[in-house]
């Protein structure tokens, strides 16, 4: 089983300023958490045990949060705020912390490479840092994909999604072989495919599992225009060489929340809200006030 995760969180997050001027975007909150603590959450509800980080300038406020915080935890303790106190047990998340910096932006190719020796010589997965799966991240799809990697021998192992029609262009596209069950094998992978050259409507959704020999590939990779190095095209030499490449088709419920825009931010944050144990019925009640309806 895979026990290893890189969590890349490097980026500058340009389409949500100037709410991540001074702030990630990993740090944005969804309801009541940060986005990057769904993703923690999830990686170690599914046996991950180690996470590594790839952090950027100005990200340190993701090694504060899930850092210990002996000042604020005495505060509380002291006011005799319990359910504050239980806000902070992600604090004891059973799962190692890495952290190490991505210096310049060369996309995520070059991020994931920057964990190599995190990872060493075992499969590892990689899990979007701006990416969570379902609601509330409550998925055990990393988990199936850690089985899959075991199972099929695979050397990738990549989370997809059916979008529709008119959004192939925003993600990489997968050309699906043979397969059965909630699995496909990978013929190809398409960057941002137009609607009529996608080869399917399965897109990537920001999970990953990887044999070490993806650095190989990634060391392979020319740079783009924008000197980005592209895990696609990594991914591409993969399969060029017959490595086996599988798709693994997430359920229903495993929804991706891709907090990469303002649009799909709002959104997002409305359903985790309307989804809350706590004040969702209330939201719900003040939501449909707003709108105008009884």
């Amino acid at each position: 089983m895979i026990r290893s995760a890189i969590v890349p969180v490097a980026g500058h997050g340009t389409r949500l300023l100037p709410a991540t001027k001074s702030q990630p975007k990993e740090m944005l909150p969804v309801a009541r958490k940060p986005i990057v603590q769904y993703v923690a959450e999830e990686l170690v509800s599914n046996g991950i045990e180690n996470i590594c980080f790839i952090t950027g300038r100005s990200k340190t406020s993701i090694e504060d949060h899930f850092d210990s915080d002996p000042e604020l935890t005495r505060v509380l303790t002291e006011g005799k705020k319990q359910d504050l106190l239980d806000e902070l047990k992600f604090e004891e998340l059973a799962a190692k912390f890495y952290y190490t910096r991505q210096r310049v932006q060369r996309g995520l190719g070059d991020a994931i490479l920057c964990g190599e020796n995190f990872a060493g010589e075992s499969p590892f997965l990689v899990a979007l840092g701006d990416s969570i799966l379902g609601i509330n991240g409550l998925s055990r799809s990393v988990a199936r994909m850690s089985e899959l990697f075991v199972e099929l021998r695979a050397t990738c192992i990549i989370a997809v999604e059916e979008v529709p029609e008119d959004e192939v262009h925003h993600y990489g596209i997968i050309d699906p072989g043979e397969g059965e069950g909630d699995w496909t094998r990978i013929r190809n992978i398409v960057e941002k495919p137009s609607k009529d050259s996608a080869p399917s409507r399965y897109a990537v959704a920001g999970r990953y599992a990887f044999s070490p020999i993806i650095f190989d590939m990634i060391r392979r990779v020319l740079p783009d225009k924008r000197g980005e190095i592209q895990l696609t095209n990594a991914i591409q030499l993969l399969c060029e060489e017959g490595k086996r490449v599988v798709a693994l088709k997430l359920p229903p419920q495993d929804k991706r929340y891709d907090i990469g825009n303002f649009p799909s931010y709002f959104e997002t944050f409305v359903e985790f809200a309307l989804a809350d144990p706590l004040y969702g019925a209330d939201f719900r009640v003040t939501l449909e006030r707003l709108l105008g309806r009884k």
